[in-house]
């Protein structure tokens, strides 16, 4: 299955910018259940400098600057992607309240010696954006009995967040605290997956924050699913005995055949859609994102 994605980022600016470094996190990352036939970066004004690197994640970087004075900064990023159908046939043939229970889990992290559990432990550990907190235990540990299966046990605290909170756009900004959202169960897709992560972390899992898109064609009368055309985000959590699995909080589902992964952090921080500093411009500043994502028969990569 190939899809087409094209995320188009508009600043406009009050005075002229003279100057800019920016960092972008747009270009889908390889992984064991996608590939990234190809992308195509167009920067306008063109860029004085631009440059792809993998960073300490495995993410696909660009850096790029603008060393001339504009009124306004096109990030246009067009990608293909084939999505292999394993991951998603393995989650649907998964049997949740199967595997490692979470005292099993738990003392696997402190113990194993397993390169793949040493490498996951870092996402156990506190983060710029989300750090472990009793408000996030108390609301996660009824969840999670020590002879519960672990998946078992997430699929549940993901519903929870489902049911509890509400999808609100203007409930929240980038700097919420995830302690506000607690309290007044409210925000978007980014929200949900800082809060299982938090939850998951306070308890001693290791959980990192997924960032990509989500594409969705619903059947005739049904409702589509939020997040659609638009950048979104997920969480996925670590077992040591059956590994990676990522978990949608937003959708209440498991990351499917429509989840397209760009890339994954310890939170959005590490991974936001762009980021970077600007001199002069004035005191305001426009901002529209316009994101496409639909599947098509071949690539105009592949060879």
């Amino acid at each position: 299955m190939i899809y087409r994605i094209r995320h188009l980022t508009h600043y406009e600016y009050e005075k002229p910018v003279s100057l800019c470094y920016n960092q972008a996190y747009l270009l889908p990352r390889d992984t064991d259940y996608q590939t990234c036939l190809g992308s195509n970066v167009k920067i306008s004004p063109f860029q004085t400098v631009g440059q792809r690197h993998i960073d300490y994640f495995g993410n696909q970087a660009f850096h790029f600057s603008l060393e001339q004075p504009h009124n306004e900064l096109i990030v246009d990023v067009e990608s293909e992607i084939r999505i292999h159908e394993s991951k998603y046939q393995r989650a649907m043939d998964l049997n949740l309240d199967l595997g490692a229970t979470c005292s099993q889990a738990l003392a696997a992290m402190q113990q194993s010696r397993d390169y793949a559990v040493l490498e996951a432990r870092e996402f156990a550990l506190d983060s710029p954006m989300i750090r472990a907190a009793e408000g996030l235990r108390d609301y996660a540990k009824i969840s999670f009995g020590d002879d519960r299966p672990l998946l078992s046990a997430v699929r549940e605290l993901n519903q929870r967040i489902f049911q509890d909170f509400t999808y609100d756009p203007k409930a929240t900004s980038i700097a919420t605290p995830l302690a506000e959202v607690l309290k007044q169960r409210r925000g978007v897709c980014q929200d949900f997956a800082h809060l299982a992560i938090g939850c998951l972390r306070s308890l001693g899992f290791p959980a990192r924050y997924v960032s990509g898109y989500l594409e969705t064609l619903p059947p005739p009368g049904q409702e589509k699913l939020v997040g659609s055309d638009a950048s979104h985000a997920w969480f996925a959590i670590y077992s040591p005995t059956e590994g990676w699995f990522e978990f949608d909080p937003t959708n209440n589902n498991m990351a499917g055949e429509r989840h397209i992964t760009t890339a994954w952090g310890r939170d959005y921080a590490d991974v936001s859609p762009m980021k970077g500093v600007f001199f002069d411009g004035g005191g305001k500043q426009k901002l529209n994102v316009s994101v496409d994502v639909r599947k098509v028969e071949n690539s105009q990569y592949t060879a």
